[in-house]
């Protein structure tokens, strides 16, 4: 059976360069594996405003997503950077989100 993909590649237009590292490090404590694309993915920007006693921050996140796997040797997607709009920003958390047989739909990569 095919499953129709959730982020269609008509929707992805904005420019985005990722940095993607490993967990496992070698005996440098330098990431094992460093996989970087350049990549067209469909951004959404969000904002949020965290109070603290001393003043007020404001915290600008984003999710990036993509038609398939973007990086099929690699398990997880967890960590590294993402340049999108002239900024780079740090990918806080990566998911593969997969079909009911195993397959991969989309991926998605949350940055701040």
């Amino acid at each position: 059976m095919k499953y129709p993909c959730l982020v269609p590649k008509r929707l992805c237009k904005v420019d985005i360069l990722v940095h993607l590292e490993s967990e496992d490090t070698d005996g440098y404590g330098q990431p094992e594996k460093v996989l970087d694309l350049e990549l067209k993915c469909n951004f959404q920007d969000s904002a949020k405003t965290i109070l603290t006693a001393e003043k007020k921050l404001v915290e600008i996140t984003g999710t990036a997503m993509f038609p398939g796997d973007i990086a099929p040797d690699w398990p997880t997607l967890s960590g590294g950077t993402a340049t999108v709009f002239g900024e780079e920003r740090r990918i806080e958390r990566g998911m593969k989100a997969r079909n009911p047989d195993g397959t991969v739909n989309f991926s998605q990569l949350e940055v701040v």
